[in-house]
């Protein structure tokens, strides 16, 4: 590991802690993915979706129906949500359904939901 000098304007750095977060520091590449991930997830309509599918498996037609929005729409951001990993398909005859990819996202989901219900239980103003 190369040697950082460390430079603040203020009178202390506590160099145990800051050595520690650069060990710590995940690769650039991981943290340029992880605002990928954080960038698809942004958008409302995309959200929407995940909330539909978080215990249920749907396919368009039911999505469209849901979300009162066009197959083609919800097709398009399905699209998006599989091309990132973030929903998964499975055939069955000639319907496609559509479910969380894996626990990690689902987790992720109703992480930040229960973070966003926990603010307004406490009721703390946020910026979102």
């Amino acid at each position: 590991m190369t040697e950082t000098k460390l430079t603040c304007d203020c009178d202390v750095i506590h160099q145990d802690a800051v050595v520690r977060a650069l060990k710590n520091r995940p690769k650039d590449r991981e943290l340029n993915q992880l605002s990928e991930l954080f960038k698809i997830l942004g958008d409302q309509t995309r959200i929407n979706i995940l909330q539909t599918l978080d215990q249920n498996e749907m396919c368009v037609c039911d999505l469209a129906n849901v979300l009162n929005m066009t197959k083609s729409s919800i097709s398009h951001q399905l699209a998006i949500l599989r091309k990132a990993h973030i929903v998964k398909s499975r055939r069955a005859g000639k319907e496609i359904y559509y479910t969380m990819d894996d626990e990690h996202i689902t987790k992720l989901y109703e992480l930040g939901l229960s973070h966003i219900k926990h603010l307004e239980n406490q009721g703390t103003p946020h910026a979102l």
